[in-house]
């Protein structure tokens, strides 16, 4: 067949036209399935990237030489409360410690005294007031409260109490914001139990603290242990023994 037949090279140019269109649909399709993937598949894609993100940032930050011991918030010219930096570290530091001890010294973990007597012992009976007045019958008592695990309230009675024998007014206030920590503050576990008014009224004594910021909680509490602990303590192994023990003694002598 002559190489310059009209017949032959419409035949070649029209396969060739074909075989084109085929191709180029096959990109167009390609390339549609790369620049509209479902959404879902995006979004799981990207929720893989960030979490091989998250895993691969830790190990491969490493801190830099000298500041190991240096928190994120290092600076002295931070403002806000939430400062690390070394200065407010080591004033925090010196700020427990001296809560520490101001807690120690103030409370002791039983108060000095002598040997009751048994006359001592049953006046106790008689009045809730009698057996407060005696540093033998506050520590008996206190062994009692320990038992029920309402201890706190006694040690809350005792610290307004030696709130009230100090004079200088730098100490009456870091006490006071000691007792309000440790027995008024809801997130405190040896938190008393005071209604709304006597709380409102402790809160509005703490802006300006006296040695009678707590009378009134005071009070309360001294109420409360009357009325539900003290019936319990008379009724109580530790009181019956007690009382055996000096009147076992009493008879020898």
């Amino acid at each position: 067949m002559p190489f310059y037949d009209l017949s032959v090279w419409r035949q070649y140019l029209f396969s060739f036209r074909t075989q084109s269109t085929n191709t180029e649909d096959e990109n167009e399709d390609t390339t549609a399935q790369l620049f509209f993937k479902p959404m879902g598949s995006e979004r799981i894609e990207m929720r893989k990237r960030q979490a091989s993100v998250t895993q691969e940032t830790p190990s491969s930050v490493q801190p830099q030489p000298g500041i190991e011991n240096r928190g994120s918030n290092a600076c002295c010219f931070c403002w806000c409360c939430c400062c690390s930096c070394s200065c407010l570290t080591v004033r925090n530091q010196d700020e427990r410690a001296a809560s520490h001890e101001l807690r120690t010294d103030a409370i002791p973990n039983c108060e000095e005294s002598s040997t009751p007597t048994l006359e001592e012992v049953s006046a106790w009976s008689q009045s809730f007031d009698k057996l407060m007045r005696t540093p033998a019958g506050r520590n008996a008592f206190r062994e009692f409260l320990r038992t029920e695990f309402s201890e706190e309230n006694m040690l809350f009675w005792l610290a307004c109490e030696d709130l009230k024998q100090e004079s200088n007014k730098a100490i009456i206030q870091e006490k006071a914001r000691l007792i309000y920590e440790d027995y008024i503050s809801i997130l405190s576990p040896k938190e008393v139990s005071l209604d709304s008014r006597v709380r409102e009224l402790i809160n509005r004594n703490m802006l300006e603290p006296s040695e009678h910021s707590f009378d009134e909680a005071q009070l309360q509490i001294y109420m409360l242990m009357l009325r539900d602990s003290y019936p319990r303590f008379m009724n109580s192994a530790i009181y019956r023994d007690l009382v055996e023990s000096l009147s076992q003694k009493s008879a020898e002598s």
